[in-house]
This record gives C-alpha cells, sequence and structure tokens, in this order.
C-alpha cells in the first residue's frame, strides 16, 4: 500500500513539475507564468558575439529542442498523450544570447552564471546573457530542458531564470584501466555530464590492471601495459575527448597515480620496485615505483612535460593513495636508504619522500594538482594550492574535511558518491542528502571545499553497462553541487529525477536505468532509438 501511494504521489507532482518543461539541477532563481509560447522550426538562435563553441553548441541545441515526438499511434511516444491541447499566446521564433567576455578560458575558477528571460507580452521574446561562454551553455542547457514536445509541437512557459552553480568543482570521475572503456561510451557520458551541469572530466586512464594511454615519450608503457594493441587511447582519441569536453564546458584532468598503483610501468626499466623473499633473493615481484634512484625522478619529470603539452588543464591529478609497504620492506637497498636517511622502520617517511621530489617537479614545470587525501594523511608537505580529495569513509569523511581545511587547503568530496557500489531501491536518495560541506568547521573552512565528484571505479564496469549503471543516479550528485543549499527536499526531487532520466537522458538516446521502483517512461529507449539515428543526438 505504501509503494502504491508513493506512485500517485509522483504522477500528481508530476503533473505539476512535468508537464511543462522542468530543469535539472534546480536552478538558484526559477519563476514562471502560466502563458506559453510555441516554438516552431523557423526558431534560431542569434548572438552578436559567434565563436565556434557557441555555433556549434547551437547546432546542438536545436537538435535536442527538435526531437519530435514519436508518432501518433506509437502508445510510448515522448510526449504525454492524455493532457489537454495547449493554448499558446503566440510563437518563439528565437533566443538572443549574450556574452560578456567569449575569450575567458575554461579554468577552475571560470564564470558559469547565466540570466535566462523568456516573455510573452507584450510580444514573444527571449535573452540569454552570460558573463563568459561557459555560463552560456549552462543556461541553453536550461532552456532546452524547458520545451514541452507535444503531438501539437513544441512550447515554452514564460520563464525567468538567474543560475549559478554552488560549488565550481563538479566532476565525474571514470577508470578506463580495469576495465578499458570504448571512445564513444566516454563521449556519451560527456553528454550526460552536460545535460547534468558536471564540468570536471576525472580521466582515471591508467591503473596497476593497464596502460592503455599512448605516450610519446615512453611507448612503451602501452605497448606492453594496455590489455591489447587495440585497447589504447592514440594522442588522437585524447585529444578528440579533450575537445569533445571542451565544446560542453568541461575540463579534463587525467589521473597517473603513483607510487602505488603503477604495476602497469613495468616497462620502463629500474623504475619499479624489486621485491624479495625472505631469504634475501629478488622473487620476481614488483612493488611500487622505486622511490631511492634518481632515475625515477627524470622519468617522470619527462613524461609529466608531455602530459602538460598534452592536457590543457593547470590540474593533474597525482593520486598517492594505497601505497602497500611490504614490498619497500623486503628491499635490501632501500632498508639502507631508510638508515642512511634517518627514516628507521617508517615507511610513511620513505613515501613522504617520494612525494616532495613528485610535487618539487610539479612545481617546476608549472603544474597544479589534486590528490589523494592518503598524501596529506602521511604528512607530506605540499603546496598551498593543492587540491585534496576525500574518499575514504573510515575514518569519518567528515572529520578529514575538517582536518584538511583546517591546513587551509582546498578540498573536493567523494567519499559518500561511489556510484560503483550499488544497492537495491532508491540509493539515489543516499548521495541527494549528502552535503559537502556538512562537517564542524569555521566559514572558512567551509569554502575551501570547492565541490565534489562522483566516481564509477572499473573492477565491474566496462562500456556494456557504464551508461546505466551511473546515470541517473550521477545526476543526484548535480543537484546537490550546483544547486543551493536549501535544495534538499527527496520527496520533491523524486518525480523531478524521474523526469529528468526519462526525457533529458532516455529521449536523448542514453541508457539510464529506473532508479523510483515501478513506473514508465514515454520515451522509452527501444521506442524512441527506433526512430532517431544517433547522429541525430
Amino acid at each position: 500500500m505504501a509503494s502504491i501511494q508513493i506512485i500517485i504521489l509522483i504522477t500528481l507532482l508530476c503533473q505539476r513539475w512535468c508537464d511543462a518543461g522542468s530543469v535539472w539541477p534546480m536552478p538558484q532563481i526559477m519563476s514562471t507564468s502560466e502563458s506559453m509560447l510555441k516554438i516552431t522550426q523557423e526558431f534560431q538562435f542569434e548572438t552578436d558575439v559567434p565563436t565556434d563553441i557557441l555555433n556549434q553548441a547551437f547546432q546542438r541545441y536545436r537538435k535536442l529542442i527538435f526531437l519530435g515526438p514519436l508518432p501518433r499511434h506509437e502508445p510510448g511516444a515522448a510526449v504525454n498523450p492524455n493532457r489537454d491541447a495547449i493554448k499558446a499566446v503566440g510563437n518563439l521564433t528565437k533566443l538572443f544570447v549574450q556574452i560578456d567576455d567569449v575569450s575567458a578560458n575554461l579554468t577552475l575558477n571560470s564564470d558559469e552564471s547565466y540570466s535566462l528571460s523568456i516573455h510573452a507580452h507584450p510580444q514573444p521574446v527571449a535573452f540569454l546573457h552570460a558573463k563568459q561562454t561557459w555560463g552560456a551553455l549552462r543556461g541553453l542547457e536550461s532552456f532546452s530542458q524547458l520545451i514541452d514536445a507535444t503531438y501539437d509541437g513544441f512550447f515554452i512557459q514564460e520563464t525567468k531564470i538567474v543560475d549559478y552553480p554552488r560549488f565550481k568543482y563538479r566532476g565525474v570521475m571514470l577508470d578506463s584501466a580495469r576495465h578499458y572503456l570504448t571512445l564513444d561510451v566516454i563521449l556519451q557520458n560527456l553528454d550526460a555530464m552536460s545535460y547534468n551541469k558536471f564540468n570536471v572530466f576525472h580521466w582515471h586512464i591508467v591503473d596497476d590492471q593497464s596502460f592503455p594511454f599512448v605516450s610519446l615519450t615512453y611507448p612503451q608503457l602501452s605497448q606492453h601495459g594496455s590489455y591489447t594493441p587495440r585497447h589504447v587511447y592514440t594522442p588522437d582519441d585524447v585529444q578528440m575527448v579533450i575537445e569533445y569536453a571542451r565544446d560542453r564546458g568541461i575540463r579534463v584532468i587525467v589521473e597517473f597515480d603513483t607510487p602505488g598503483h603503477s604495476s602497469s610501468w613495468r616497462s620502463i626499466p629500474n623504475f619499479l620496485t624489486p621485491c624479495y623473499s625472505k631469504n634475501g633473493v629478488p622473487n620476481g615481484q614488483f612493488g611500487p615505483i622505486n622511490p631511492i634512484l634518481n632515475s625515477t625522478y627524470t622519468i617522470l619529470e619527462d613524461f609529466f612535460r608531455e602530459i602538460k603539452k598534452r592536457f590543457p588543464d593547470q590540474y593533474v591529478h597525482l593520486g598517492g593513495d594505497e601505497v602497500n609497504f611490504s614490498c619497500w620492506q623486503s628491499n635490501p637497498d632501500i632498508q639502507n636508504f631508510m638508515t642512511q636517511h634517518g627514516f628507521g622502520d617508517h615507511y610513511e617517511l620513505l613515501e613522504q619522500y617520494y612525494e616532495h621530489n613528485l610535487v618539487t617537479i610539479m612545481e617546476k614545470i608549472g603544474l597544479r594538482y589534486i590528490i589523494w587525501q592518503d598524501v596529506v594523511d602521511n604528512n607530506v608537505k605540499v603546496d598551498p594550492n593543492t587540491v585534496v580529495q576525500v574518499w575514504k569513509t573510515s575514518p569519518s569523511y567528515k572529520a578529514e574535511l575538517a582536518k584538511v581545511t583546517k591546513m587551509n587547503l582546498q578540498t573536493i568530496l567523494s567519499s559518500c558518491w561511489y556510484l560503483n557500489y550499488i544497492g537495491y531501491g532508491r540509493d539515489w536518495e543516499r548521495f541527494y542528502r549528502c552535503d559537502p560541506q556538512d562537517f564542524k568547521g569555521t566559514q572558512q573552512q567551509k569554502n575551501l571545499v570547492i565541490g565534489g565528484e562522483a566516481c564509477i571505479w572499473g573492477e565491474y564496469v566496462d562500456s556494456t553497462n557504464l551508461m546505466e549503471r551511473f546515470w541517473p543516479r550521477a545526476s543526484a550528485v548535480s543537484e546537490r553541487l550546483w544547486s543551493s543549499a536549501k535544495v534538499t527536499n527527496v520527496d520533491a526531487a523524486l518525480p523531478r529525477i524521474d523526469h529528468h532520466r526519462c526525457y533529458q537522458l532516455i529521449r536523448r538516446g542514453l541508457r539510464a536505468q529506473p532508479i523510483n521502483g515501478y513506473s514508465f517512461c514515454q520515451a522509452e529507449y527501444n521506442v524512441v532509438m527506433n526512430h532517431l539515428d544517433r547522429d541525430e543526438l
């Protein structure tokens, strides 16, 4: 009985929220009137500051806006067949886009604010204003979500929006090392990110299991470290991902996790630590990167100089988590080094030594960096511009946030957003309730939390199930990171996220799993894909 009541509640709320356009994530300020305008095929985007990114966005969103309703005889059409006909007070023929600064680069501090006004009186007019291109992209997404497709055409309510993100870092992490992810799935995921106003793609591109990144400096890494010669990301592939992301206002931050998680680097001689058996003989195994050799840091500097050239973002992710000390402990050369440097048997001091040398290289070549929390937990001295990613749940991530921000370091949260962990039922509600600033600390400390990241590790995820496993569960994270801290009502979010899944994900050709129990989507995936070519999306 309780489940039936919930479904009835969803239906009633959706009549309020979902008949007309509904925006996800919730804008900071939004008001509407009952006046409706019809959007005809003559509709155009206009601007006095044309750029390649903006022109491509206009083409993309025109296709998304006019993803037509399926034929009237199709019961699965991407419209509500039971509604009364909409009465429009006029036709909206254009949206004028004004941008103050089209030259601003895409960075951590980019301005993504925008205002959107759609007026029915005295005559139909729509105006989008943004300070930078990146805000205009967010405004175009909101505009597209306001469109209501019916059998009788496309309509939009008179609406006014003033919007900006709560956090400037809103990330998604994909792991393409444990299972290789095909390029088309990575690009589809970038589309989904843009529909949810995420702005950082954290690419965990290599790990112990494989090294699919094709390095021009050390080509043997992928030649010997990838699963097969086909399971690689060529320079052209990487450039395509970077450009595709940038066109959607998404930064690409690549991660090369060291000194642990580095088994796939084994093709470089004398780079990994040889492990020894108890009788002092090499056992043929290798552990973390060897931190005591000068050649190690020469290799790392050469490698990261290449990374700086190929990835335009000012940040790189250095990893630094889960370093297993057992191989270091077995190696007699490392034991002698520990003695000479007065480290005793405190191998976390050896890790400090490695990390200090690595971050010194970053500073030398001009890269800022993100690290997993393990590095500061082991008392490594880091640059004041370091961003610390909190990922552990024990001890409490709230205590970790308080500790790291007390060190005056910027922080992003992932602990409660590991979406590779799945549970029966509406687990998205748990993600929705998690707030990056919910910890004991001063306001100054909380201001150092610059956002968060939804992560999906690849042990049981590949190109066959990534999209439906991740979406729309990640949408709960997107609203938490974009919308006001006051937007916390799960019951109010429930029909909206259902609508978002159906109309902004499935209707646009993306696989997204049901997350609210039994119901149906009028834009069922198979029905939509029978009527649309993927190239149209």
